[in-house]
């Protein structure tokens, strides 16, 4: 790191070691010249005179880059995949002859862009797997402890602790899902020629349309895909990125929407980020436990939702079969967005992993409210022993109004059980009989059961083998 220059705080500072090397330099021109490898391979299967001397040449100098040298070519051509070509060239100057034949930039760029993609969005979803995981045994350890619902950022009808981390888990669910078919759907854009239609692959073969076609499907194979896009220009469709940034900004949704409820909890003095025993919360104000994490979470959310835009526009501006305009942004936009959503999985597996309830206080201001929620039921009582439903609406209506006052103006507690005892109206019912919160949380705890049971741990059996790197939170 030098202290003279910007650094991408994505990668100093938030992304996992191994999101950083997937999009690393090595990583990228490695895979250049593995793919420069599998044509040559491919094309030598094929029967195009290629030696095996010239590609155990090739195979000898994957990784051993001269990016010094590689600098050099570049200013002088004005051109990535050429300077490359002659750095590869010079390190294996016997296969010189036969690299990159019949193939575009595009060859490597794109189908090098695809490799990192698969592999990105496979990291992306087992760091999404853990997350669901924890979240899921948070909800299981507290699937029955009542707490007050919340719309419109108003009391509401009770719910508990654990049917709410469910509602969290879920939205993550529901994005795994989408992670995983963008991942099934990935296609190599193998070997298309210069404008997509093999005009070069095809001279190079003496016009045998079979052994071109043989060409690409062996070419995709060798770099571990199964299936090529039907078609594409010079590059395959920037709708591919568009779709996967679009995916990334739904995990970084989510989690925005999971790191604000838990700010707003930590307001509450309910649920709380895990806090360390050395953490400040504050350089002024000693006493802050402030939900550092969430908000980090938040930030990095808000930027990834942002690149959409960028891939849209991206997608939109591709004129006929393709214009440069692409290529400087999506240096930028995908390996951040993957960066950037990788620091948020890293930060809520710390979040998910640790996070801190106080049911006291849970308690406390669910009994604040309880009276409000329990007039229904107190209600129906007081009808089914001969009482006016419209006459006891009105009482209700009263009454709550007025304790509503008391608590509003007067800074008083909610006393409105205590007006309704003291209510004719009300006499034959025994209001204590409605003050117990796990009388007003429906079926939520198992409704946490069934989520668990249901869609949990499908996800658990898939990824029970591929867990992912253990990360150290930085900051």
């Amino acid at each position: 790191m030098s202290a003279e220059r910007y650094e991408n705080p994505l990668v100093t500072r938030y992304a996992s070691n191994e999101m950083s090397a997937l999009w690393s330099a090595q990583r990228k021109f490695g895979l250049w010249r593995r793919l420069w490898l599998a044509l040559a391979e491919a094309e030598a299967e094929l029967g195009i005179d290629i030696t095996a001397e010239q590609l155990g040449e090739m195979r000898a100098h994957l990784d051993d880059i001269d990016f010094e040298r590689a600098a050099f070519h570049e200013k002088a051509k004005r051109h990535d995949v050429m300077a490359h070509i002659e750095t590869f060239g010079e390190a294996a100057p016997g296969a010189r002859p036969i690299m990159h034949l019949g193939a575009t930039s595009c060859f490597v760029t794109d189908n090098a862009d695809l490799i990192l993609l698969r592999d990105a969005l496979d990291l992306t979803s087992r760091r999404l797997a853990v997350v669901i995981d924890q979240l899921a045994r948070f909800a299981e350890s507290h699937r029955d402890l009542p707490c007050l619902g919340f719309t419109h950022l108003q009391p509401a009808q009770p719910t508990t602790v654990g049917k709410r981390a469910c509602l969290w888990a879920y939205d993550f669910a529901l994005d795994l899902a989408e992670l995983e078919h963008r991942q099934r759907e990935l296609r190599a854009r193998s070997t298309k020629g210069t404008t997509g239609t093999q005009a070069s692959f095809l001279s190079l073969f003496g016009g045998d349309h079979e052994r071109v076609r043989r060409l690409e499907q062996l070419v995709a194979e060798k770099i571990g895909f199964d299936a090529t896009y039907a078609v594409t220009g010079q590059t395959y469709s920037r709708k591919i990125d568009s779709q996967i940034v679009d995916v990334l900004s739904g995990v970084a949704q989510s989690a925005h929407k999971l790191a604000t409820d838990i700010r707003l909890l930590a307001h509450r003095k309910e649920v709380e980020e895990p806090f360390g025993k050395q953490q400040v919360g504050s350089s002024a104000m000693p006493y802050k436990r402030n939900p550092m994490k969430s908000e980090r979470v938040c930030s990095l959310a808000r930027y990834v939702s942002s690149l959409q835009t960028t891939a849209a526009n991206t997608l939109s501006t591709q004129w006929m079969e393709r214009t440069l305009d692409d290529s400087a942004c999506r240096r930028i936009y995908l390996p951040q967005a993957f960066l950037a959503i990788d620091a948020i999985l890293v930060i809520l597996n710390d979040i998910s992993s640790g996070l801190v309830t106080y049911p006291a206080v849970i308690s406390r201001n669910l009994r604040d409210e309880l009276p409000f929620m329990a007039t229904e039921n107190i209600m129906m009582e007081a009808v089914q022993q001969g009482g006016d439903r419209q006459d006891l609406h009105e009482r209700i209506r009263r009454h709550a109004q007025a304790a509503g006052a008391v608590v509003k103006s007067e800074g008083k507690d909610n006393d409105l059980l205590i007006r309704l005892r003291d209510d004719p109206a009300f006499a034959g019912v025994n209001i204590d009989d409605f003050v117990n919160p796990a009388d007003y949380v429906g079926r939520a705890p198992e409704q946490v059961d069934q989520f668990l049971s249901e869609v949990v741990q499908p996800i658990r059996d898939r990824y029970a083998e591929k867990q992912p790197p253990t990360e150290e939170l930085r900051v």
